[in-house]
């Protein structure tokens, strides 16, 4: 994050106590103790409605990239992601969302990797729709955002990455979103810890960051972390995932690619994936 996006969410934290009485209050809430660990962007807690409903509560500081939770929440009602019975914007910098309660809720991460994998398609498959009401921004909008953040990073360091490998890179990344042939509703940031065993379906997907675009980035996520066998085979993994959600693989490696580069500032390893695969 940059200097002033983590002032202004520091700024975000100090006033929780404050934004968690006033939305108790409001929806007459009986709020248990914080989920743990805690997320950098959300507060998130089970709670009790008036009703005597099991639900969960999650106060968001509303920063780009999960601006349309709500949206895309209401958009899959339920379908492979959690209920979201209720939403506000209580001002500039926080949302506010009353959601399905998954219990368990224990995370696909505790399950074995080749199960993760089979769990992501399937989801991502469910997920992949036309939007039927709400208007969701381009995909290409986020990618344009991490590549200026990218380029100006590299203007004041050299990076972990060598000059040519990093500017073939990040002109993939803005370039990818404009070749798309297909486009659809994306969750873009689906991993295992973003999906908890539920009893309604045997796992939903939770903290969607909804953009409409290419299928293929959508992969990436997973891929990004699985870490130990993206290092040692990563057009392996990428050609297991595009078979499980019938996707181009030679079309998500170029968007792997890509990632990696723009990653490799805060994810240094990243730039050896990047290495390995970059197009010739």
């Amino acid at each position: 994050m940059t200097n002033a996006v983590e002032s202004d969410r520091s700024e975000w934290i100090r006033d929780l106590p404050r934004l968690i009485d006033r939305i108790e209050e409001q929806w007459a809430l009986e709020i248990g103790d914080p989920f743990e660990p805690g997320g950098q962007t959300a507060w998130v807690a089970p709670v009790r409605a008036e009703a005597g409903t099991d639900l969960v509560l999650k106060l968001m500081w509303r920063h780009m990239e999960a601006e349309n939770e709500a949206d895309g929440l209401r958009e899959w009602h339920g379908d492979g992601a959690v209920q979201i019975y209720r939403a506000e914007n209580l001002d500039d910098t926080t949302t506010a969302m009353l959601l399905e309660r998954c219990r368990p809720g224990t995370s696909l991460a505790d399950r074995p990797p080749t199960e993760q994998d089979v769990v992501i398609a399937s989801l991502l498959l469910r997920l992949w729709r036309q939007p039927s009401v709400a208007q969701f921004r381009p995909l290409q909008i986020m990618c344009d955002t991490w590549a200026d953040e990218f380029e100006e990073r590299r203007s004041r360091s050299n990076g972990t990455i060598d000059a040519g490998l990093a500017g073939d890179g990040i002109a993939l990344f803005r370039e990818l979103p404009r070749s798309s042939e297909r486009d659809v509703l994306l969750c873009t940031d689906l991993h295992a810890e973003n999906v908890l065993a539920a009893r309604r379906e045997p796992w939903l997907v939770i903290d969607p960051k909804p953009f409409f675009g290419d299928p293929s980035y959508d992969v990436l996520q997973h891929m990004l972390n699985c870490q130990e066998r993206l290092l040692a085979h990563p057009r392996a993994l990428v050609r297991r995932m595009a078979d499980l959600v019938d996707l181009d693989a030679e079309r998500i490696l170029l968007w792997l690619f890509a990632r990696c580069v723009q990653e490799s500032p805060d994810q240094p390893v990243l730039a050896d994936v990047a290495r390995m695969i970059a197009p010739t």
